[in-house]
């Protein structure tokens, strides 16, 4: 059974920095790319950033600049840098993984439970 558990997030200051972790447990399947998205109050949720196996990663035009996402796909793990922070970037912040069971062709999406991020103006 596939899970995502996070780690980090908490209560900063504008202008401050945090570091968000993700990792996956289980095993017999591979990770395409992972990334995060987040859900402000009242909000939907939107994607923030992706990586894929190939390095290749993706922002969303309200963090570029701000964030960077690093991914450990031997380890299973990504990871989010994020500086200057702003009150408009509090929310919860969900990691995703598009995962391949081995022996399958299609991709599945897991979530992480959540974690939240508080900018304090």
């Amino acid at each position: 059974q596939v899970q995502l558990v996070e780690s980090g997030g908490g209560l900063v200051q504008a202008g401050g920095s945090l570091r968000l972790s993700c990792a996956a447990s289980g095993s017999g399947f591979s990770i395409e790319n992972m990334g995060w998205y987040r859900q402000a109050p009242g909000k939907q949720r939107e994607l923030v950033t992706t990586i894929n196996t190939d390095g290749r990663s993706n922002y969303a035009d309200s963090v570029l600049g701000r964030f960077a996402i690093s991914g450990e796909f031997r380890k299973k793990m990504v990871n989010l840098q994020m500086g200057s922070l702003k009150p408009e970037d509090t929310g919860v912040y969900y990691c995703y993984a598009e995962i391949r069971q081995y022996g399958r062709t299609n991709l599945k999406m897991y979530w992480g439970q959540g974690t939240q991020v508080t900018v304090s103006s």
